[in-house]
């Protein structure tokens, strides 16, 4: 065996780990330099959106929202994606501005991932969600948004859903449209356990312009409860008159000649104006 001193053993041991720490050091500046070009790879839109799902992870409320309204903005499905944990966000003003913000997902996958939330327990989340449903304009929403509509305790999210109906326009709901807007005896019987008559003028003229959009036959009956009753607050009476003009249903002309003449100088010109589309 080849005996080396003691001076040549420390001096291999010290060109050893000089070669391991160049090594490491070598690696170590190829991993970075691949992480760099990684970095530089990716698009502006793709950075922006790294860095606002960064955001989410804020102890701040308002960064939070913030950054939910910045990916919102981009109008990305791949910025609206990262929006969907924000859905569930402890603070209702980041869940409601999610519910906006992940519409770019599409009409389909986007009503499925916001029909739940429909639930939530602050009634802002829910009507911001009704609002969003509308625009999505897809027809599985119209039976959730009906359910809102009649049983809801707060104004805001039973207009925000009789709007929303309207937008989506399924004839599907204008049964429940037209019972809360002009409930017979027979519905009222029926629906008595579930919720009280609609008084709310807000709402009730959501549900009359949501009737106008949709254009089905099937609601003049209960417009023209709503347009001949003078208990009704007159904008209330005004969009019935409009959506018997955009139905245009010729059932509906002697009604709104009566109203044509009436001492509201606003009913009586829309419902002159709505004769004018049902009879040119």
């Amino acid at each position: 065996m080849h005996n080396i001193s003691r001076q040549e053993f420390s001096s291999w041991l010290l060109s050893s780990s000089i070669l391991v720490v160049l090594v490491v050091f070598a690696t170590g500046s190829t991993v970075f330099a691949l992480g760099a070009q990684a970095t530089r790879a990716l698009t502006p839109r793709q950075l922006e959106i790294e860095k606002q799902q960064q955001r989410l992870a804020s102890f701040s409320e308002e960064e939070r929202r913030d950054a939910v309204m910045r990916l919102g903005a981009m109008r990305l499905a791949a910025a609206s994606r990262v929006c969907l944990t924000a859905l569930a966000d402890p603070s209702p003003i980041v869940r409601a501005v999610a519910a906006h913000a992940i519409l770019a997902l599409g009409p389909e996958e986007s009503a499925s991932k916001l029909i739940p939330i429909l639930n939530d327990n602050d009634d802002f989340v829910r009507r911001e969600v009704a609002y969003s449903l509308g625009q999505t304009r897809s027809r599985r929403a119209t039976a959730p948004l009906n359910e809102r509509l009649l049983s809801d305790k707060e104004d805001g999210v039973r207009a925000a859903a009789a709007i929303a109906l309207g937008e989506i326009a399924d004839e599907a709901a204008v049964v429940v449209l037209a019972t809360v807007l002009s409930p017979q005896p027979s519905a009222q019987r029926k629906e008595k356990r579930k919720r009280k008559d609609e008084r709310n003028p807000f709402v009730l003229r959501a549900i009359a312009a949501a009737l106008g959009r949709i254009r089905s036959r099937a609601g003049v009956p209960a417009l023209l409860t709503a347009l001949a009753n003078e208990g009704l607050p007159g904008d209330v009476r005004r969009e019935a008159a409009r959506a018997l003009g955009l139905i245009g249903d010729p059932v509906a002309v002697p009604a709104l000649r009566t109203a044509s003449s009436a001492e509201d100088p606003y009913l009586a010109r829309i419902a002159h104006e709505s004769l004018r589309k049902i009879t040119p």
